[in-house]
This record gives structure tokens, C-alpha cells and sequence, in this order.
């Protein structure tokens, strides 16, 4: 009896390791659980946080302005700078409330041109100097409540004629979706630069806009001969 009672005991004491061994696995196997559960709550927190912060980015930019025109007069410019389309508009509008619009559209390659109160639209490729004035726009465009007046002292003036092709209109479906959405409800003409109409034709309109290097641009339109 005392054999068997002695061997018991061995036995009992020999099984309580191997229990005892299996309590420090759960304990580790519960810290890891925990760990990775808040590895993934903060992994969550931070993407949300970023998703916020890029959709919070506005798509659009804008910079406003007010300059004099070479009569004098004053005229407020608003450029919508859009860079995901690779596009500025500029809305210019006059001391009576008149808005023509010149959009630049570097995706596609064109300057479109708007006069206030026409429902026609004009259109030229873009060249290398527009290319420059746009890039300056792009680097100088931010968020303004007030509008910045540009000095008359300050401010270089020139003057570009352009040229109006009316003997067929532009076919739309060439022209790229922001030259579209902006002339939808007029036809569209090629212009192209000149010296000038001459003695024998009139200058049809002039639009005056002004760029952030203080070069302020008199475009002036005619009608070439048919």
C-alpha cells in the first residue's frame, strides 16, 4: 500500500509542471492578441486620417486680382486654377459687369477664348510663351479672400492681335472636354496671330488679362478676309 501511495504522489507531482508550463503559453498568446489588436486599430486610425486629409485638399485654386487696363479703368481677373485637368481660366470682368473668359488648357494643347456676352468661342494652339505664363500661374496660384491690385509702374503691357478664321466652325469633338463644356452653347472659330487688321478691317473686340510675372496682355480680334 505504501508503494502504491508513494508512487502516486510521484505521479501527481510529476503532472503538475507540465500544467503549469501550459499557463505562461496562454498569457503570451494573450499579449500577442492584444498587440495585434491594436496594431490594426491604429493601422485603421491612420489610414482614415490620411483618407481625410487628401479628400480635405481642395481640387481647385484660386487667385484673384485687380489691375488697370491701359484706358485706365479698373478690371477684376479671377483664375481658376485646376491642375488635375492641367487647366486656368480666367474670368475678367469689367467695371459694367461684363465677363469674358480665356481658358488655358496645357492637357490639350489650346487657348480659348470667350468674349463676355457672345455666345462664340475662339480658338488657337498653345506656343511656348503660353506654356511659360501658365507654368507661373500654376506655381502662383493660391487661395485668396482679398484681390491683389497689380502697379501701373510695375506692370509691362503688350498688345496681340488675333486673327478670326470664319469660314468654318471647329468640330467640338476634337477640341478636348474643357474647351467643350466651356463653348456648348456656341460655335467655335480658329483665330491666329497677325500684325494687325490693317487700314481696311475694324478690330472686333479687345480682352485684356494680365499674368503673375506683371505682364498684362491686350488681345485684340479681327476678321481675315473669307
Amino acid at each position: 500500500m505504501e508503494g502504491r501511495s508513494s508512487s502516486s504522489k510521484t505521479m501527481t507531482t510529476n503532472r503538475r509542471p507540465a500544467a503549469e508550463s501550459k499557463t505562461p503559453s496562454r498569457i503570451c498568446w494573450v499579449i500577442l492578441s492584444i498587440i495585434l489588436f491594436f496594431t490594426i486599430v491604429g493601422i485603421s486610425v491612420v489610414g482614415a486620417l490620411s483618407f481625410a486629409q487628401s479628400t480635405a485638399k481642395p481640387l481647385l485654386q484660386i487667385a484673384r486680382l485687380t489691375f488697370q487696363d491701359q484706358q485706365g479703368s479698373l478690371v477684376n481677373q479671377t483664375a481658376v486654377v485646376d491642375q488635375s485637368r492641367s487647366t486656368i481660366t480666367y474670368y475678367v470682368t469689367s467695371l459694367s459687369n461684363r465677363t469674358a473668359v480665356v481658358l488655358f488648357d496645357s492637357q490639350n494643347g489650346y487657348v480659348c477664348y470667350k468674349p463676355a456676352e457672345q455666345s462664340a468661342c475662339f480658338l488657337r494652339r498653345m506656343d511656348h510663351q503660353d506654356l511659360e505664363n501658365i507654368q507661373l500661374s500654376f506655381n502662383a496660384s493660391v487661395h485668396r479672400d482679398d484681390p491683389r491690385l497689380l502697379q501701373n509702374n510695375q506692370t509691362k503691357y503688350v498688345q496681340e492681335f488675333l486673327g478670326i478664321v470664319a469660314i468654318a466652325p471647329v468640330d467640338p469633338a476634337g477640341v478636348g472636354e474643357a474647351v467643350r463644356a466651356l463653348c456648348e452653347l456656341g460655335s467655335i472659330y480658329w483665330v491666329r496671330k497677325g500684325d494687325g487688321p490693317g487700314k481696311q478691317r475694324l478690330i472686333y473686340l479687345c480682352i485684356d488679362i494680365c499674368f503673375p510675372s506683371n505682364i498684362c496682355v491686350s488681345i485684340c480680334f479681327y476678321y481675315l478676309p473669307e
